[in-house]
């Protein structure tokens, strides 16, 4: 057996809040759109991770999703364009990552970060 994904569901009554902050200023795909539920990954490509963790490194609390970006002072800066409060960083951590923290419309707090390799 092998596990193809790994998708965090996450309650709310506003989809449209959704795709807002994980379509247009993360830049997901929408990959299913049935109103009820809608689904946001790459249509390229997603690595299956999950983490299991006691703290978020650095003293922070864990955060509920960690997404991998290519640019994160471009995906810092969409996220204030869009009003979003930053509640950690940007930071660069001494195990060689770059990263913030920002919570998403339903008070569910994202990592948004880049490998120092990548």
């Amino acid at each position: 057996m092998k596990v193809k994904r790994v998708v965090a569901n996450i309650a709310t009554q506003d989809t449209a809040a959704a795709q807002h902050f994980y379509q247009d200023v993360l830049g997901l795909d929408v990959l299913m759109d049935r109103g009820w539920i809608v689904t946001c990954g790459s249509a390229e490509t997603m690595t299956v991770q999950i983490s299991f963790m006691t703290e978020g490194g650095s003293g922070t609390p864990v955060p509920d999703l960690s997404i991998e970006v290519d640019d994160v002072d471009e995906a810092l800066a969409a996220m204030r364009k869009a009003g979003f409060a930053i509640e950690y960083g940007p930071a660069d951590e001494p195990w060689g990552v770059r990263r913030f923290f920002v919570r998403d419309p339903f008070g569910r707090l994202v990592m948004s970060f880049r490998t120092g390799d990548g």
